[in-house]
């Protein structure tokens, strides 16, 4: 998938998020683990899209119940849609992922997930919109 990087100015992003997706999506925050609405829970078909620039960045086909309260997923929904970079904020470095095309802070990968890659992307769900397969 090739698709145009997006650049938005703070302002823009402040105009176009609630309070919550900006502290989440751009301050890099993390939402509560089990916040209701977060797509922990969504058991449809479907794709997971940024909130950010509406690329579909996670599938239905790769969530899996990690039983952390974030929605989790085994990869990505297709290659060069989501990034990462190293992240210091904890006493431990950690791996952050976030949308490849407009940078909104998605959530971490960790190393301890299920077959077939052994990765467990969790996200914040506050920085999804879900759209069931038609």
């Amino acid at each position: 998938m090739t698709k145009t990087r997006i650049e938005r100015s703070d302002r823009e992003w402040r105009e176009m998020l609630t309070e919550e997706e900006y502290r989440v999506g751009i301050r890099e925050g993390t939402e509560r683990a089990f916040t209701p609405g977060n797509h922990n829970d969504e058991k449809r078909d479907g794709l997971f899209h940024c909130k950010g620039c509406d690329t579909p960045l996670w599938s239905s086909e790769h969530k899996f119940d990690s039983g952390t309260g974030w929605p989790s997923f085994w990869q990505p929904a297709s290659e060069g849609v989501v990034a990462t970079k190293t992240d210091f904020k904890m006493i431990l470095p950690r791996t952050e992922c976030h949308c490849a095309i407009c940078g909104m802070h998605q959530g971490h990968v960790f190393k301890d997930g299920p077959p077939p890659t052994g990765e467990r992307w969790c996200i914040n769900g506050v920085v999804l919109e879900f759209r069931p397969a038609e």
